[in-house]
């Protein structure tokens, strides 16, 4: 009889061993599935973070040489003004030395 109750009493504390494992099993799991939420969450702002900061990157390079194309085609445009300018003072020189010239 012995024998039977100490069977009976390890199956039972196999059992008992057996559904503290479960649980703990389950607490683990849960705990892992928090703590990776938590870390799939700083990823991805993280990586929003660094895309921001690449966009704002890009668009101060993009600025800045739009700036710079801006600024030549201004500096060439004012050349081109100075040179039609000068070329039309030399008309009218031209003109009034005709004009001038007729009434005379």
């Amino acid at each position: 009889m012995t024998t039977i109750s100490e069977a009976i009493t390890t199956i039972k504390k196999a059992e008992n061993d057996a559904d503290i494992l479960i649980e703990d099993t389950k607490v683990k799991s849960s705990e892992e599935i928090e703590e990776s939420s938590i870390k799939s969450k700083e990823i991805i702002e993280q990586s929003k973070e660094d895309a921001t900061g690449e966009a704002e990157n890009m668009l101060l390079e993009a600025e800045t040489s739009a700036k710079k194309e801006a600024l030549h085609i201004s500096n060439k445009t004012a050349d081109e003004v100075e040179k039609t300018k000068k070329l039309a003072m030399d008309k009218v020189e031209e003109a009034s030395d005709v004009v001038v010239a007729n009434i005379l």
